[in-house]
């Protein structure tokens, strides 16, 4: 697992170099051939070790949500706005690198007891400052449309616990690396390291439809719903929404808005996680959308599915996922790419 590195390397969307370099040097050896297609996802292809089965793609994104510098205040507070999906409410007060020589700052609002009518946390209200006393020496700092990212350490909490910034989807990007580094697997897989995921699932579209897969899998993190519920009773409060939490093992998306995945896949997903005595979750909830979504209308369309590992906190700097769920994930993986056939995912 390289999950620590790729989860402190900075890569919201559009630029995601430094994970880049991170995923094809651990891949380095492991598939061939390696390329960076035009949008910058890099993908990788591992040969069947059996025939006339599948060629399956598995895409896992690199970028991450974040923000970008938009302007300058005179008195040296900086304007950004949000790079993909971010509750502003848990914003103010929390560290941020900025630009690529990773200047800090802190993002700031006018506090509670200085403007009691602010009941609700807006972005356009939010400043992030760096020290700067005046607009010149901000803007000699960092730049309009230098991204910005949050300042988090990845930490193992006990045996079990991770907890760190970015797991959607360096979580994913670490299970498709540990995929590469085993096998040999029956089916032909094609990796996808793809870009540009969080605002709009472009990366996997132009990699999907340049590796024209006969099935695709996402591998994705998600959110978790065992966290408190201000309504509920003590006792009931982790039944909030039991169908999804740590520790129960990886999800199987039914449906999101992004895609309805494809029944037979997902009904031999299952079958395999029962055969293998892999324990699984499902989603059903209609929110969020994953790199499936633009894959399975590609080209002809592609019977697709997302296997997630459940995230709380997730699009926070502080996010927690369980080693549990991770290696559970990566076992349903590896067994589906050796026993999935053609008849598998044929429509009914």
């Amino acid at each position: 697992m390289i999950l620590k590195e790729l989860s402190e390397a900075i890569g919201v969307s559009g630029k995601e170099d430094a994970v880049r370099r991170i995923v094809l040097n651990a891949i380095d050896g492991h598939a061939d051939p390696i390329r960076i297609d035009a949008l910058g996802s890099v993908t990788a292809t591992r040969p069947a070790s059996q025939p006339n089965r599948p060629r399956v793609m598995l895409a896992a994104h690199m970028d991450e949500i974040g923000f970008m510098i938009t302007g300058y205040d005179s008195s040296g507070l900086i304007h950004f706005t949000n790079v993909g999906g971010i509750d502003e409410r848990i914003l103010p007060g929390l560290r941020v690198k900025i630009g690529p020589d990773l200047i800090p700052g802190v993002i700031v609002w006018t506090p509670i007891h200085k403007n009691r009518d602010q009941n609700t946390v807006k972005l356009s209200s939010l400043r992030i400052d760096i020290g700067a006393t005046k607009k010149d020496e901000a803007s000699g700092k960092v730049k309009r449309g230098d991204r910005v990212a949050f300042d988090s350490q990845f930490i193992e909490i006990g045996q079990t616990m991770l907890r760190g910034k970015s797991f959607d989807d360096r979580a994913g990007c670490s299970l498709l690396v540990d995929v590469l580094r085993g096998g040999p697997y029956a089916c032909e897989v094609l990796a996808a390291f793809t870009v540009q995921e969080e605002i709009g699932l472009r990366g996997a579209q132009v990699a999907a439809q340049a590796s024209t897969p006969d099935v695709a899998i996402a591998l994705e993190g998600t959110t978790a719903h065992d966290v408190p519920n201000a309504s509920a009773d003590v006792d009931d409060a982790r039944e909030v929404n039991p169908a999804c939490r740590l520790g129960a093992g990886p999800v199987l998306t039914v449906m999101d808005r992004s895609l309805i995945v494809h029944p037979p896949l997902l009904n031999f997903l299952r079958q395999s996680a029962d055969q293998h005595e892999i324990p699984y979750q499902l989603k059903t909830a209609l929110g969020g959308g994953t790199d499936a979504g633009g894959i399975h209308i590609t080209n002809a369309g592609v019977p697709s599915a997302v296997i997630s590992l459940p995230c709380r906190y997730i699009h926070s700097p502080a996010a927690y996922l369980s080693r549990t769920d991770y290696d559970n994930a990566l076992k349903l993986i590896q067994a589906a790419l050796n026993t999935l056939t053609f008849e598998a995912v044929k429509p009914i």
